[in-house]
């Protein structure tokens, strides 16, 4: 086994990739502080075909030095907007026919596994804040929410870990729903 070179994966220019088809699914960082976690959450989202970021509350946003040392220029091939307030940014997905969920320890979760997204469904992800999470005023706005199941002594995942999960889990999900 021989690890590739960069030159062999056949990586995609940003103009190429901006014209290639999205996943009708957008991410919606509510108060993130951390500008590495915001970077991170930009190269997982180019990696599997986000539709876009909503950047919310006191969330950073590019041109940043600390969001680019983690997005690897990814911020500049993922469509993002910026809101002031997350509830906004949750009534615009509502209003355009998104399902929206709240990533979030809540009652009556939706644990991952079980969750199933409908086909051709357009969904929006909220990702709360590093240390308070998804804020229960945004909380009340969403459709539902989804529970990442966990078995240690923490109950929580860095943000950009859980966003990794999420969207990878329903990239799957969507993928074998087309085979």
């Amino acid at each position: 086994m021989r690890k590739l070179r960069n030159s062999e994966l056949n990586r995609v220019t940003t103009g190429e990739y901006k014209k290639i088809p999205k996943k009708p699914l957008v991410v919606v960082l509510d108060n993130i502080r951390s500008c590495h976690n915001i970077g991170s959450v930009f190269r997982t989202c180019d990696a599997l075909l986000v539709e876009a970021i909503y950047l919310c509350g006191f969330t950073a946003t590019p041109p940043n030095k600390d969001i680019h040392k983690t997005a690897l220029d990814a911020e500049d091939s993922v469509e993002w907007h910026y809101f002031e307030k997350t509830e906004m940014a949750v009534t615009r997905l509502r209003n355009e026919g998104y399902m929206v969920y709240a990533v979030e320890q809540t009652e009556n979760s939706i644990m991952l596994p079980d969750f199933s997204p409908k086909k051709n469904e357009n969904i929006a992800l909220v990702f709360g804040n590093e240390v308070k999470g998804v804020q229960q005023k945004v909380v009340d706005l969403c459709h539902g929410a989804i529970e990442i199941p966990q078995y240690g002594t923490k109950h929580s995942f860095n943000i950009s870990v859980s966003v990794g999960i999420v969207l990878w889990d329903i990239f799957n999900k969507r993928t074998n729903e087309n085979t």
